[in-house]
């Protein structure tokens, strides 16, 4: 227990010195590189609580796609970060307010932990024992049976937004040609094919 609580500390203060330093870093690839070590420490404090599952998933999809994807757009983008700054005074009272509704939803949530401890915990499935079940099959048993209809709303509202990227960043450019499904499906043989009867030794 103690090497299991000295990891944990080790971890944990990792990760809060690694997220201070992502909005404290003025380069975003530092900044980039800082969330990646808070995924990594993420993870293993969910290897310390049993759950391997989401510290293999928080590192393959944040860590392996999402957090890779934007370091190199960082990188590839030539974006000056000195003038997106610029206008960052007229939206503090926005964020300011923003942070005091967050703070204040994390104020109730820590009272109503201490005030009663157990009311937290009501509207949760009952966690089966590790002896009789492995991690993933109790969150493959819980995600498909009784979560299975919000899954399905955010799988749908994941293919929604990208839809709608794709969309608003599709751009025609003029003169280049492009599949039409329906004249294609449209052609006859008579229209798309000519029969040239050609003498023998002049070709065409």
């Amino acid at each position: 227990m103690v090497l299991q609580a000295l990891f944990f500390y080790l971890f944990a203060a990792l990760a809060v010195a690694s997220a201070f330093m992502v909005v404290a870093s003025r380069n975003p690839v530092h900044s980039v590189l800082f969330l990646i070590l808070c995924f990594f420490n993420a993870a293993g404090l969910f290897v310390l609580i049993g759950a391997e599952y989401l510290a293999m998933l928080l590192v393959v999809v944040y860590v392996g796609a999402v957090m890779v994807l934007f370091l190199f757009v960082v990188m590839m983008l030539d974006v000056d970060f000195a003038e997106m700054r610029q206008g960052f005074l007229q939206y503090l009272p926005i964020g300011a307010l923003i942070g005091v509704i967050l703070l204040a939803e994390l104020l109730m949530v820590i009272s109503g932990w201490v005030i009663a401890p157990g009311m937290l915990g009501e509207g949760a499935a009952p966690t089966p024992p590790v002896e009789q079940t492995q991690n993933i099959a109790a969150i493959g048993e819980l995600l498909y049976t009784r979560y299975i209809y919000w899954f399905q709303l955010s799988g749908l509202v994941l293919l929604v937004a990208m839809i709608g990227a794709i969309v608003l960043t599709l751009r025609h450019k003029p003169g280049v040609r492009r599949q039409n499904i329906s004249e294609q499906v449209a052609r006859r043989p008579e229209t798309s094919i000519e029969v040239v009867k050609v003498e023998s030794g002049k070709g065409l």
